[in-house]
């Protein structure tokens, strides 16, 4: 949008040099994008924005600088030499269709001259890029410029009938724009018709049967208000991008309809012609102003600092909003018309924000005055520790604490079982000691109604007698996952879930919580199979176990598929304190990836690798995983392969690949001396 200063003078008495007022517009977030000078006037190109037509004319730009700089606005008066005859014994207009076209206004000027514009006109014309034609043509731009109103000015000579027909245009008629462009019409296209046939695609172009020729002598002036969506379908599926086409599909002022139609005809009375007696103004579902209400406390969330009221009633009455104060500090704000992008509170303070300036609003985060504890820690971890486990694939389930005395003793969990002195039944007469009993059974419920695949955890308590025969409960997380995986895509073929799932999930759980130093250390444990289970440890403290579950133990239960669980105990892992979370910046440069294949002896397992690796420090190491373990008759006895890949990334530069060469270097040096891995 190309703005003159000398136009803007003609609402504002601007003293700023023209040089300067560019760092105005940006302040309030009419970027500048170029500055030109036009016959001694300078002219701005600045970036308008889809939610802001207002700022489609001159005027609205004066209003954001007046209430930047704290100047009135300028009112301008539009005097009418009237004849004696009304608008309507002169011109017939009828809407048929209200939804498309809400709003028309009409006046009609006899007596005109058509010729050149005088020179200030032209001047306008020239400073935003457009090109001079005839006072008549140009006052109707002059009127678009200023107001953001798009006109259209007919030869009411040419008009059958002196009827104007806002209608959906008819299978199979064709019109002539101005620019000579044949067009075939279609009934989704709205078009301003006379008593036969289109005389203008509405919104969008004229026709040239009704063109302002140098003959024209009475013309009828057209402000009116479109539906933004028909304007914008026609005018893409005709390919026409006008100046009143770019403005309607945003959204003109319905208000602005009346005045528009008043300025033209003023100012073409000023060559000599006469307006009609009365302006018709067809506005049948008049548009309510919508009120939003707004708080000062909420101000000052949003922002970190407590903005003035005197201030905040200033800027936003110059924005030509109306405020009404319910109490003190409420208010109730009536938006004017023409800012169909102020919908909500959030809106209104945006703007308090823009003319306060962003520059004065402190960089920080707003500290909290007061704040509710919520009432359980506890729970609160533990629907945290919930969400995670949903994402991995995970559903919950809530099992009763009694169980089977007989099934008890099968597991062999070590705690001694509490039996109840009246229980409801002879298979639920203890209280549980683990939570995987139930978790088993859970799973062969699912399979016997033909599920393909049981992936499930629950988080309860667990109870025992202690030495000093105390009654003792726990809180235990218990995880199970048998049979097939979900799938990620439809395509993919199912696969059956195995051992690195289920430590997956707990790896993931354990760092969303925000524990660090876990290992996995193997050890056998009662109910899972022999070399098939590892002890878990957050710095050295045992908080659990996983593994895969015995044969006997689903020969018990007639689990047929192999079965992996897992049990933490989330009483002593609450009771440790989880990192603080710091926040880590996106990196600023690209990091580099090399890959590192090996063999090793089977019995070393990855952890033991995970320590060497942490001992050795390596520089620029920024992480590092294995991604493929391989074993086979093709690789010698007792021998795996192992695959592992190193994320290296600088902080401030880009790497150099001697640098990560010398760092891979110390990192197979230190795997040869501690592990005697062999390189592949």
């Amino acid at each position: 949008m190309n703005i003159s200063y000398d136009w803007l003078k003609e609402y504002l008495d601007l003293t700023i040099p023209p040089e300067e007022l560019s760092q105005y517009f940006d302040q309030i977030g009419l970027m500048v994008e170029s500055r030109k000078e036009v016959d001694g006037d300078t002219v701005y190109e600045i970036e308008t924005y889809a939610n802001r037509p207002d700022t489609l004319g001159h005027l609205g730009v004066a209003r954001e600088l007046a209430t930047l700089l704290g100047l009135p606005l300028k009112t301008h008066f539009w005097p009418l030499n009237e004849l004696a005859q009304p608008t309507s014994d002169l011109i017939d207009i009828q809407v048929l269709d209200n939804q498309l076209c809400p709003r028309y206004c009409g006046l009609v000027v006899k007596g005109l001259t058509v010729g050149p514009s005088p020179d200030w006109l032209k001047r306008r014309m020239e400073a935003i890029g457009l090109r001079s034609i005839n006072n008549v043509v140009d006052i109707s731009n002059y009127v678009c410029f200023s107001l953001g109103q798009p006109l259209h000015t007919f030869d009411l000579g040419l008009l059958r009938e002196a009827r104007i027909v806002v209608r959906r245009a008819r299978k199979g008629e064709k019109i002539h724009t101005l620019e000579g462009q044949l067009i075939e019409l279609t009934p989704d296209m709205l078009v301003i018709a006379d008593g036969s046939q289109p005389v203008a695609l509405a919104g969008i172009i004229g026709g040239e049967e009704s063109g302002i020729t140098e003959k024209t002598t009475d013309v009828f002036i057209e402000s009116a208000n479109f539906d933004p969506v028909s304007i914008r379908l026609t005018a893409k599926k005709l390919g026409l991008a006008t100046d009143a086409s770019y403005r309607f599909e945003r959204g003109v002022d319905i208000n602005a309809a009346p005045l528009g139609a008043t300025m033209a005809a003023s100012l073409l009375c000023q060559f000599g012609g006469k307006a009609s007696r009365g302006l018709l103004d067809i506005y049948p579902n008049q548009k309510k102003a919508k009120s939003v209400p707004l708080r000062l406390k909420r101000i000052t969330e949003l922002l970190g600092i407590e903005i003035p009221e005197e201030f905040l009633a200033r800027t936003l009455t110059a924005l030509g909003l109306k405020l009404t104060e319910q109490r003190a500090g409420v208010w109730v704000t009536e938006i004017p018309s023409f800012r169909v992008d102020l919908e909500r509170e959030a809106d209104l303070i945006e703007e308090i924000a823009r003319f306060f300036g962003y520059n004065q609003i402190p960089s920080e985060v707003t500290p909290a005055r007061s704040f509710e504890l919520p009432a359980s820690q506890e729970q609160e971890r533990l629907w945290f520790l919930k969400e995670i486990l949903f994402h991995s694939g995970l559903d919950e389930v809530i099992n009763f604490s009694f169980a089977d005395p007989e099934k008890e003793k099968i597991w062999q969990t070590g705690y001694q079982p509490i039996e109840l002195r009246n229980p409801i039944s002879s298979r639920a007469s203890t209280l549980r000691t683990s939570l995987l009993p139930g978790l088993v059974e859970n799973a062969v419920w699912n399979y016997n109604r033909e599920s393909e695949g049981v992936h499930i955890f629950e988080t309860g308590k667990i109870y025992f007698w202690e030495e000093e025969g105390k009654q003792q409960e726990e809180l235990h997380l218990g995880l199970l996952t048998s049979g097939l995986r979900d799938r990620k895509t439809w395509n993919e073929p199912a696969r059956e879930t195995d051992y690195f799932f289920l430590k997956g999930a707990v790896e993931e759980l354990f760092s969303y919580l925000g524990y660090d130093a876990t290992v996995f250390e193997p050890k056998d444990f009662s109910f899972f199979q022999t070399g098939q289970s590892a002890k878990i440890l957050i710095k050295n403290e045992p908080v659990g176990y996983l593994g895969l579950l015995k044969p006997e133990i689903r020969q018990a239960y007639e689990l047929e598929k192999l079965t992996f669980a897992c049990e933490l105990n989330l009483a002593v892992l609450f009771d440790r304190q989880p990192r603080t979370f710091i926040f880590t910046p996106v990196p600023k440069y690209p990091g580099t990836v090399r890959d590192l294949s090996f063999l090793i002896e089977a019995r070393v397992c990855f952890q033991e690798i995970y320590r060497q690796l942490k001992k050795l420090n390596v520089p620029y190491l920024e992480r590092f995983e294995m991604y493929d373990r391989f074993e086979g008759d093709s690789l010698p006895d007792k021998l795996v392969s192992l695959s592992v890949r190193f994320y290296f990334r600088h902080e401030f530069r880009t790497l150099q690949a001697e640098e990560i060469d010398r760092a891979m270097l110390d990192i197979i040096s230190q795997l040869k001396s501690a592990l005697k891995i062999q390189l592949r």
